[in-house]
């Protein structure tokens, strides 16, 4: 009996499993109908569990056709953002706003990151304008068979800011019963929750009915471009195919501000000390080289140079000549009375001039006056 129920369970899971994995997602709306300025409260099931929302009141769609021309014909700035449980329901208040877009309108719920899910529910705007939906021109419909990728690769130039690009590969099939010639795509690229901008590019061919075709279109970036975006395709005004895009930071950019931001410091650091070097005065550096004692002698002498000069007696000349004239040691003692110390007894007084120095021997001249001496008689005048 255990075997049996085992066996049942084995049997049971894996059915409930694709029961939830193939269980789409839905919303309830409290109002069918509402009037700009006031809310609805929005309720869904099935979603994936902890994913982050997106809701809008979107013009110009219908839950079977979805909205063919994209968030452009939403109400952005009236859009709320909710997050499903561990159970994948939510249940939040919109407020209604007017699309850009006439009605029919619908309650569109769309995924923001991860796996993309979306679903729509019939919505009427009070007193906003109703206009039937444009009918797609020719018998030709095409529709993505497989899935999309993008081809390509980031080189150098990218990681230092040049824009990212890449080739959007998918295969279309007409599905239709008329051939489409020359068919004219618009692929857009979005950033974050932000509106996807849209480009048109004509493909060159012609698709019978019945055939399929692969198809290569170029998606550039701006320049600097970073982060997760998100590439879309659109044809007849319904989008047919979106391809996310992880664009990697341009660290070169980073790199190269850093070093513009140490280099130009350093640069004017160095400019700036050669100017002050330059313009600082020459006899300042010559100064600064001498010492601090030398400097103050060399100033004296120069001082002593600007003075004028005195002119001195001949007796007086011949003392300062004697003055520096530089003394010689004094012989030792020998005992010997005939060794005169030159030392103590120069041969010039100060007040003689050579020529009448008492010991010279030679008398002064006449008319010539000298000191007296010690030794001489005391005269008086006349008497």
């Amino acid at each position: 009996m255990t075997l049996v129920l085992a066996a049942l369970a084995l049997v049971l899971l894996p059915a409930a499993g694709a029961a939830g994995a193939a269980e789409k997602p839905s919303l309830t709306l409290s109002k069918s109908e509402a009037g700009k300025g006031g809310d609805i409260t929005v309720k869904g099931e099935g979603w994936r569990p902890n994913a982050l929302l997106m809701m809008l009141v979107c013009g110009q769609s219908t839950p079977a056709d979805g909205v063919p021309g994209g968030t452009n014909s939403c109400a952005n700035d009236s859009g709320r953002a909710v997050t499903t449980d561990a159970k994948g329901a939510f249940s939040k208040k919109l407020p209604v706003a007017e699309p850009p877009k006439p009605c029919p309108c619908v309650v569109h719920v769309a995924t923001v990151t991860g796996d993309k899910a979306q679903a729509d529910a019939v919505f009427a705007v009070a007193g906003h304008p109703v206009k039937s939906l444009p009918k797609q021109q020719g018998g030709g419909k095409l529709s993505v068979l497989t899935d999309t990728r993008l081809e390509g690769s980031s080189g150098v130039l990218t990681w230092f800011g040049a824009p990212p690009s890449r080739t959007f590969v998918f295969t279309v099939g007409n599905v239709g019963s008329a051939p489409v010639k020359d068919p004219v795509f618009q692929v857009g690229t979005s950033h974050g929750v932000f509106a996807p901008q849209w480009e048109e590019q004509q493909w060159r061919g012609t698709i019978a009915p019945g055939k399929k075709a692969q198809i290569k279109l170029p998606v550039e970036l701006s320049a600097g471009a970073h982060g997760d975006y998100l590439v879309s395709l659109k044809f007849g005004g319904k989008v047919l195919a979106e391809q996310p895009w992880g664009v990697g930071r341009p660290w070169g950019v980073t790199v190269f501000w850093i070093l513009l931001c140490v280099v130009v410091p350093a640069a004017v650091f160095r400019i700036g000390m050669a100017v002050v070097d330059r313009l600082r005065p020459h006899r300042r550096r010559n100064r600064g080289s001498r010492p601090a004692g030398r400097h103050r002698t060399g100033r004296i002498a120069e001082l002593t140079d600007r003075m004028p000069k005195l002119r001195l007696s001949q007796g007086a000349v011949a003392a300062d000549e004697a003055a520096r004239t530089p003394r010689t040691k004094p012989p030792r003692e020998t005992g010997d009375p005939s060794v005169k110390d030159t030392a103590t007894h120069p041969g010039t007084l100060p007040w003689f001039t050579p020529d009448t120095d008492p010991g010279s021997g030679t008398a002064p001249a006449a008319g010539q006056l000298s000191a007296p001496s010690e030794n001489s008689p005391t005269t008086k005048g006349n008497t």
